[in-house]
């Protein structure tokens, strides 16, 4: 689910090269369309909102309809919920937090939800990877401080951690990755300010110090997704040039 943009398309498009068929979803039409022209026959493109019920149950409909089975989830949706009213919680309002929880950790719920009835269905088992943050556990509060979406990427590797010790026994595999900062849709605020680049080049120091882009995280969901992990569950990976090891300098 989120697959028409960013990491979400870096992905997909970086699996179908692999010879995998996939299924991409995305709210914005346009995005959609893009995403269509780059995946050509290889992939299906979907206009749906992750946070709708039904949403994703249809997605997964569709791919065993079109591909024959579902084998795995890359659940990539989510979002800022900053001009909601996320920020630090002395400032926080009651809709920035509902909605960056709407859009980060309901919605994986559900994709969650319907893709382990798919697996449970199939019987084959299954691999699901769920977005996080390295603000769900390594905060940097000088230049992201918005509190409700640590806190969903925080209840996202609890989310997932709870998922795979109750479902290993259908050989379904649930694990997180977790990524420092991404040039994204979502991180244009971030990369577009010369003060926070210049605090990445040493927060993030691997490769010259630099903001990640869609394709640093490519090899982790490739890895996580196929049967070359097939003995991994519940763990996150992080994938953020150095974050949570660097004091990042102001």
């Amino acid at each position: 689910m989120g697959g028409t943009t960013g990491m979400g398309l870096s992905a997909a498009l970086s699996l179908t090269r692999q010879g995998a068929r996939v299924v991409v979803t995305g709210r914005n039409v346009d995005s959609c369309r893009m995403a269509e022209d780059q995946l050509s026959d290889r992939g299906l493109v979907l206009s749906l909102d992750a946070t709708m019920p039904d949403s994703a149950r249809e997605a997964i409909e569709a791919c065993e309809l079109k591909w024959g089975s579902l084998h795995g989830l890359y659940h990539v949706a989510g979002g800022s919920g900053r001009r909601y009213g996320d920020g630090p919680v002395d400032a926080l309002t009651l809709e920035g937090w509902e909605t960056t929880f709407e859009l980060n950790l309901t919605s994986l719920m559900l994709s969650n939800q319907a893709a382990i009835r798919s697996f449970q269905k199939q019987g084959k088992g299954g691999a699901i990877l769920n977005m996080g943050s390295v603000l769900g556990y390594a905060p940097s509060p000088r230049y992201f401080a918005t509190h409700a979406y640590a806190a969903a990427k925080s209840a996202v590797i609890g989310f997932s951690k709870s998922l795979a010790s109750y479902y290993a026994r259908d050989n379904i595999r649930i694990n997180v990755l977790a990524p420092g900062l991404v040039e994204t849709p979502m991180a244009q605020r971030a990369a577009k300010d010369d003060q926070i680049q210049k605090f990445i080049r040493t927060k993030q120091p691997l490769d010259g110090g630099r903001i990640g882009q869609p394709q640093d995280l490519d090899g982790a969901v490739s890895f996580l997704l196929s049967d070359q992990s097939a003995f991994i569950t519940g763990q996150v990976l992080t994938v953020d040039g150095g974050w949570c090891v660097s004091e990042g300098q102001y």
